[in-house]
């Protein structure tokens, strides 16, 4: 392997995995016991942290002093056991360590409108293009870099109120008027199931992989980077590469070190650790870092020990320079953003128009504090919070649905009816059981001549929904739905063609997908954002449904149905807290303790292929593996590695892969569909999604297509299979969660199996370990936008 410069080849930043496996026992060992999940191996107890793993783990505590690191070249080499990111490597986990993955799906028409509005946003007026020379340090700043810099350090100091340099405009009341909606795209009507091609990856011209090939080994860098170079800068790679080396880190898993080695053997004694370009590549980066641990933005104090960390000497001054060159935008969040004319007394108004505060203001004033975000999560945010108070203000509150609700099947079904009879945006929280709700609301609307529709994240989410409503029509996929391939289609004006929207699994939206669909939506139609709280967020950056019920924007229907059976008894336990032996007569919930990662495996390839099928006459196919992460002994590799052995043994020779095999596709980062290879020839690897063909060309295969017979709980979220069998290995311990727990012990419909290996880690991280937060705007975004006419809609 190729080391870049001022790195020592052969070695290796990936965690250590588990210890080799011990013998598997054999056949006639103990199996399965139908205990209480408290049931535990007599291994030593697991000590518990307090934090997961895989939340633990934080880009920004990266040190710039870390040497002879290996230049990643493939997914291996940089997978952890735990799963530090899962939350999106489940999504991009298949294409992961790929030189040749392809860029995401082209836009749709509302993607295209958001990236037009991106254009139109006034950012970054000026940018740093004539500077003669990389700022070093603070002193060096002038204009508008300066004052921003005093203004943060006056802040953070105490020495003035955040108020000081806000404007004094308040939010306006009540959202914009929506902007000219795209050419409507003709309605489609349903149409026989046909192959769907994976995005093709785009075409590079042979001119620019040279030039790039060519700069990279005057860098001393490996030639392999050509092609994701140029998949992430385009055309132009080589020459952004050759001016600022350090947008190698665009290239995901190559590391700061390597950076810096490149931009050594370009540049010389020219660069420095405060160079400009350098320390804005390593500000965009912690970004994208955090973006893949879902939040949308990053404490500014935090960014700054993080380039600290990085050898970078004055981070004050590169923070600024990351703003002021377009990488980050910068937000002042609490404090008082309108202070009132008696706080304002004394102030003058500066040059610039700003109005100090004065002595009272600096006394009184809440503590401000300053984040940095991506624009394209900082417009998603935005866009989201402005079209979700549109919806909230323009429908229409005195329809009467009265007659509609007293047919409803169960008193929470009547009242979420009720309720969304007057509301333009509804929250529905509740747990399996409760999707029943949602379901006959679809169908309570479309009774009273509406368009109305349920969206889920899944094919198999769909095929429920379209069961629990007896209508097939009525339920799409949001992907379907979005590119016009399933539901309505638009109208005349380019919206959706819908009166009402259901979206089921609502935590799975992420932050950009939710702007996308809402901007889609036409003013005075109904959103109903219907999901479980309890189950693991979005593979995407954000938490749009945690945070509209945060800000209690609109009404919240709570469920009172419960989840039913054994199964349900405990999941519902686990969501507060609560691991609780439950009766399971049926032997529906049954715990199998393991010494080790090897009898791990062995057990699961056990249950799947022999103890379920046997016990409750469920095949295979039918039975889902769930561990916590992809790498170690006991994770989704090695775990898939023995059930292909097992269930579907093959040569894999169409790379990798047999008719038969299960798989999970990642058409783009953060969703993953679950099929079976049927065939390959020269148009690629013939998949079955769900009962919709898919053809992945060759060229993506690699990337991303995996074997599916274990999975990851994100990648299982939201879907569900007649049995569960949840792995729980000993060096899994770290990456539990309560929310992980939960999404993974709710996967089973009808029986649930845990091979238990972690001892008292288990119980102590449903008790003690919660969701990970994330930091994001959308709360306070809706809060600002509340109006009266909103408030008044409030449950």
């Amino acid at each position: 392997m190729t080391a870049l410069p001022g790195e020592t080849p052969g070695t290796d930043d990936a965690p250590a995995e588990d210890a080799p496996a011990a013998p598997a026992p054999g056949d006639g060992a103990e199996g399965p016991s139908p205990v209480g999940p408290t049931a535990g191996s007599d291994a030593a107890e697991v000590a518990a942290s307090g934090t997961a793993g895989a939340e633990a783990v934080d880009a920004v505590a990266e040190t710039a002093g870390t040497s002879s690191e290996e230049l990643p070249e493939a997914a291996e080499s940089s997978e952890a056991s735990t799963d530090a990111s899962e939350a999106s490597s489940d999504g991009s986990e298949a294409a992961e360590g790929s030189a040749d993955a392809a860029p995401a799906a082209e836009l749709s028409e509302a993607q295209a409108e958001l990236a037009a509005q991106r254009e139109l946003r006034e950012r970054i007026e000026k940018r740093k293009a004539e500077k003669a020379a990389p700022i070093s340090a603070g002193g060096g700043l002038s204009g508008t870099a300066a004052d921003l810099l005093a203004a943060v350090r006056a802040v953070e100091s105490g020495e003035k109120a955040g108020t000081a340099f806000f404007a004094r405009t308040a939010p306006a009341p009540s959202p914009a008027p929506a902007s000219p909606r795209p050419a409507p795209a003709a309605a489609q009507p349903s149409r026989p199931a046909v192959p769907e091609a994976a995005p093709a990856p785009r075409a590079i011209s042979p001119e620019a992989l040279d030039a790039v090939r060519a700069v990279l080994a005057r860098g001393g860098a490996p030639e392999a980077l050509a092609r994701p170079a140029v998949d992430a800068l385009g055309e132009q790679a080589a020459e952004l590469l050759r001016t600022d080396p350090w947008h190698l880190l665009a290239v995901s898993d190559v590391r700061p070190e390597q950076a810096d080695g490149f931009a050594r053997a370009l540049l010389g004694s020219e660069c420095g650790p405060d160079d400009g370009r350098r320390t804005a590549a390593l500000v965009g980066r912690l970004l994208e870092r955090a973006a893949l641990r879902g939040h949308t933005a990053l404490d500014a104090a935090e960014v700054r020990t993080a380039l600290a960390g990085h050898a970078v000497r004055d981070p004050d001054a590169a923070v600024l320079n990351a703003v002021e060159e377009g990488v980050a935008l910068l937000f002042g969040e609490g404090g008082d953003a309108e202070p009132d004319e008696a706080d304002a007394e004394g102030g003058e108004p500066d040059e610039d128009g700003v109005r100090e505060a004065g002595p009272a203001a600096d006394a009184d004033a809440a503590p401000v504090r300053m984040f940095l975000g991506l624009d394209r999560y900082a417009l998603a945010e935005e866009s989201l919070a402005d079209g979700l108070a549109r919806l909230v203000n323009s429908c229409e509150k005195t329809a009467d649905w009265t007659e509609a609700a007293a047919g409803a099947p169960s008193p929470s079904a009547a009242e979420l009816i009720r309720t969304v009879a007057s509301a333009g945006l509804v929250v529905h929280s509740g747990g399996e059981a409760a999707r029943a709700e949602p379901a006959a609301l679809i169908a309570a609307a479309r009774g009273l001549g509406l368009r109305a529709v349920g969206a889920t994240h899944s094919e198999d989410g769909r095929r429920r929904l379209a069961a629990a409503t007896g209508e097939p029509a009525t339920a799409v996929t949001l992907t379907g739905l979005l590119s016009g391939a399933q539901g309505p289609g638009r109208d005349e004006d380019g919206a959706l063609a819908l009166d009402l929207l259901v979206v089921l699994d609502a935590p799975q939206l992420d932050v950009e997908g939710a702007a996308v669909l809402v901007e889609a939506l036409a003013d005075g139609a109904r959103l109903v954002l219907s999901g479980d709280p309890g189950v693991l967020g979005s593979a995407g950056a954000g938490r749009v449904f945690a945070d509209v019920l945060a800000a209690r924007a609109c009404p919240q229907v709570v469920s009172r149905t419960p989840d039913p059976g054994p199964i349900g008894e405990l999941v519902s336990g686990i969501g507060i807290g609560e691991l609780n032996q439950v009766d399971a007569p049926g032997k529906e919930v049954v715990i199998v303790p393991v010494r080790d990662a090897g009898e791990a495996v062995h057990r699961t390839v056990q249950l799947v292929a022999d103890s379920v099928p046997r016990a409750f006459s469920i095949p295979a196919e039918e039975t889902q593996v769930i561990t916590v992460g992809h790498g170690g002994a006991a994770g989704t590799r090695a775990l898939n590695e023995a059930l292909k052995q097992r269930l579907n043994p093959g040569p894999g020779r169409f790379g990798g892969f047999d008719p038969g095999d299960r798989v999970v596709h990642v058409p783009a980062p953060g969703r993953a569909v679950p099929g079976v290879v049927r065939s390959a020839d020269g148009e690629g690897l013939h998949l079955d999604c769900g009962g919709v063909p898919v053809v992945v060309p060759q060229e993506r295969v690699e990337s991303s297509v995996r074997h599916g017979w274990a999975l990851s709980a994100h990648q299982a979220a939201g879907m569900r299979w007649p049995a569960a069998v949840v792995v729980l290995p000993g060096d899994a311990a770290q990456g539990l969660s309560r929310p992980w727990v939960y999404t993974a012990f709710g996967r089973g419909e009808r029986h649930l199996s845990v091979v238990h290996g972690v001892d008292r880690a288990l119980p102590h991280a449903v008790a003690e370990v919660p969701a990970q937060e994330r930091t994001t705007r959308l709360r306070s975004l809706l809060e600002a936008l509340l109006t009266p006419d909103a408030a008044s809609s409030t449950g």
